[in-house]
């Protein structure tokens, strides 16, 4: 779970909830059942209008990532480099074989099979790239589905507010009711403005820098297998690898 994730939403929920307090309002005028429906069910239909069924169901699943965050460690993965490129030094590259099985990773897998048939640094690269590329152009467009949500969320909320106010002008014969009507219509774009800069704006830029760390890890892979391809020494590799850590 991560914590700095979940304590921002609760952060920012309660800076509006309480401030609505101090400011003498009711609690219970910001939970607008009719608001909530119009403005997130416009802007999923929406979102799901202008993205391919393939990318938005990824960003969907990717949305989880914000609060229960993929473990990334580019230590392991350098030591583990390292390690192979010992191994094969010694016994040859067939020796890395039973780690193809071993690894979970589809692209590890990969460029595993690639150095095992015997190809050339350039090679693997050239190929593991065009993998890479294609990952992170997927996973982009997939975090661009939550960034596309809060620009629609915002329009979306001035609708719902226009409709409340269409609400309203029947009720011009019943004047008591007009305050309390304007109020709830304007919830709709509280609802619009919040969502947006609250929670989908700020999902995406965290995804994108997610993705931007997997992507890391992925050419820490690529640099070294072509450098065991290349034959360079262990040392090297190590060396060369652990410039990717900050």
């Amino acid at each position: 779970m991560d914590k700095l994730s979940l304590a921002g939403l609760l952060f920012g929920l309660g800076g509006i909830v309480g401030g609505q307090l101090l400011e003498g309002g009711e609690l219970s005028i910001l939970f607008q059942g009719a608001a909530f429906l119009i403005v997130f069910g416009g802007t999923l239909g929406a979102v799901m209008l202008q993205s391919p069924l393939n990318v938005f169901v990824e960003g969907i699943k990717m949305g989880r990532w914000v609060f229960v965050t993929p473990k990334l460690s580019p230590q392991k993965l350098i030591n583990q480099i390292v390690a192979w490129s010992r191994q094969a030094r010694k016994d040859g590259m067939l020796v890395l074989e039973p780690q193809i099985a071993k690894s979970n990773d589809s692209f590890v897998q990969k460029g595993l099979q690639l150095l095992v048939d015997g190809h050339n640094g350039e090679k693997i690269r050239e190929i593991l790239e065009v993998d890479n590329n294609t990952y992170e152009q997927l996973r982009f467009q997939s975090a661009r589905v939550w960034e596309s949500a809060a620009g629609y969320a915002p329009t979306i909320g001035i609708l719902g507010a226009v409709l409340g106010l269409i609400h309203v002008m029947q009720s011009l014969g019943e004047p008591s009711k007009l305050g309390a009507g304007i109020a709830v219509a304007f919830i709709s774009t509280i609802y619009g403005v919040g969502l947006a800069n609250l929670v989908f704006l700020p999902m995406a830029n965290k995804l994108k820098m997610l993705i931007l760390q997997q992507v890391m890890m992925r050419e820490i892979l690529v640099d070294g297998l072509t450098a065991i391809a290349n034959g360079e020494s262990s040392s090297f590799i190590e060396s060369k690898l652990q410039g990717f850590i900050p």
